[in-house]
């Protein structure tokens, strides 16, 4: 398991979920996407445009790839002595704010929903985010993970009691 391609793959599956890699605006894998499914031009600087979102009654300055609000840009850009808005840029940002949520190690290691777990108070589209947009299913997110070339522990999913109970069955459990 490469951590190198796990965690660019964390990136890939968080511009899925964020809907900037596929959005129809986007000329750059969702890099060049302001809030709404508008597109800039320049990266030179975060596009510093406030859209107001009416299905959520809020202003946002949300952009790039992973729809990072201006007033985290003007803190992590200086702290991690960063220039511009580049996807270079944009990615070294999103990898600093997993860090900050402490999942490197769990992307590293492919535990996807550990990872996914810790950084659902970054992206609102993440699983359990609870910021009342639209959330994405786990597993289109592991899916979109392996896709972008991620290699995740993949934990055997039961579906039903009778599944359940023959799995304990199989483990040795004895019914009463």
């Amino acid at each position: 398991m490469n951590a190198t391609d796990n965690r660019m793959a964390f990136l890939g599956m968080v511009r899925f979920s964020e809907g900037t890699s596929n959005s129809p605006t986007t000329r750059d894998r969702g890099y060049d996407q302001i809030v709404g499914r508008t597109r800039f031009t320049s990266y030179a600087d975060h596009p510093r445009v406030r859209v107001y979102l009416p299905k959520y009654k809020v202003w946002s300055t949300a952009a790039g790839a992973y729809q990072l609000l201006m007033r985290y840009y003007d803190y992590y850009a200086p702290m991690l002595r960063l220039k511009g808005f580049a996807p270079v840029v944009q990615d070294a940002i999103a990898l600093q704010q997993i860090k900050e949520c402490r999942a490197l190690p769990d992307i590293d290691a492919g535990r996807l929903a550990d990872a996914i777990t810790k950084c659902k108070n970054i992206w609102a589209s993440l699983p359990g985010a609870g910021y009342g947009q639209f959330e994405h299913r786990y597993m289109d997110l592991e899916q979109a993970f392996i896709r972008e070339g991620g290699e995740a522990i993949v934990l055997p999913t039961l579906r039903t009691s009778e599944e359940l109970h023959l799995a304990f069955v199989d483990a040795g459990g004895v019914l009463a």
